[in-house]
């Protein structure tokens, strides 16, 4: 009952009390600094949701890096062909943990209309674990923001 006590009067004087990890994620879920892959259709549905129309700024996800190890968050947006496969997954193991995967269209989850040829992998699950699917050919801004929105709430429960 002491402790009940000492929270009730800390709450009193406007100090909260948590968990360290919790706030860790609840600052790693509003700051993902994306890198993007990109293929056929689904990249041009990724720059219109950066741009003025859309803004995903005002959701705190405006930072595109071009660097592997200032990134946290690989969107992969359409296929990955088996030629591009090493290098998809070399940028995966130069980007520092915690990292996350955004699966963006049918291409990226299923390989889309190109499964059957020899070419595209049958989607990114086949090398990387994906932590959020955002389905679609090709996905809407809209689509990508509620993928977005699924990641931010997985991290903050610490679902990664």
């Amino acid at each position: 009952m002491a402790l009940d006590k000492d929270v009730e009067l800390l709450s009193k004087n406007n100090v909260l009390v948590t968990a360290f990890e919790k706030i860790w994620n609840w600052g790693r879920a509003r700051s993902f600094w994306a890198l993007n892959y990109g293929c056929n259709c689904c990249p041009i549905e990724l720059m219109a949701a950066g741009a003025a129309r859309f803004d995903m700024a005002r959701y705190g996800y405006e930072v595109i890096r071009a660097v592997p190890r200032q990134a946290d968050l690989l969107t992969i947006a359409g296929p990955i062909t088996v030629k591009m496969k090493p290098v998809v997954e070399r940028v995966w193991a130069q980007m520092p943990e915690p990292k996350w995967v955004l699966a963006m269209g049918n291409c990226a989850i299923s390989g889309g209309p190109f499964r059957d040829g020899y070419s595209v992998l049958p989607g990114t699950d086949s090398i990387l674990k994906v932590d959020v699917y955002v389905p679609g050919c090709p996905v809407r801004p809209e689509a990508l923001f509620h993928g977005l929105l699924e990641l931010k709430r997985k991290v903050e429960e610490g679902q990664y």
